[in-house]
């Protein structure tokens, strides 16, 4: 659905590419990550959307007809019961945008997530992060 062909550095330069009500959105889902996860660092991977903190924490983008929410496996499979109205894979589900965005939803994922990656220590990938830095 992006209508520029150049791939974005940022956030910002990835929700601009959007139509505005599209760009409403994915700006509500980026304060709802910000706000459930204040200390993860923003970035762009797989040429879309991605929070960090301890390694990988969520991902998101926008398609023709849907947002799609990446929370890795394990957030798909903890909060299974509450994504089944929702189509999805192993690591994914499909928000359409003809439909409410479960953005409390979203941000129980995103809390749920960074519990996650403080426990497991994500060691190997906070590891690399110090090094480089």
């Amino acid at each position: 659905m992006q209508t520029d062909c150049t791939e974005p550095r940022t956030i910002d330069e990835y929700i601009s590419a959007f139509p505005q009500d599209v760009q409403q959105i994915l700006e509500k889902i980026r304060i709802t990550i910000q706000t459930a996860a204040p200390e993860a660092k923003e970035t762009i991977t797989y040429r879309i959307p991605t929070f960090t903190l301890g390694g990988s924490l969520v991902h998101f983008a926008a398609f023709k007809k849907h947002i799609g929410f990446y929370p890795t496996p394990t957030g798909i499979e903890r909060f299974k019961k509450e994504l089944s109205a929702f189509k999805g894979a192993k690591g994914s589900v499909k928000f359409p945008l003809n439909e409410p965005i479960p953005y409390a939803l979203i941000s129980e994922i995103v809390r749920f997530r960074v519990r996650e990656n403080l426990e497991r220590g994500n060691a190997g990938g906070q590891q690399k992060k110090d090094q480089a830095g």
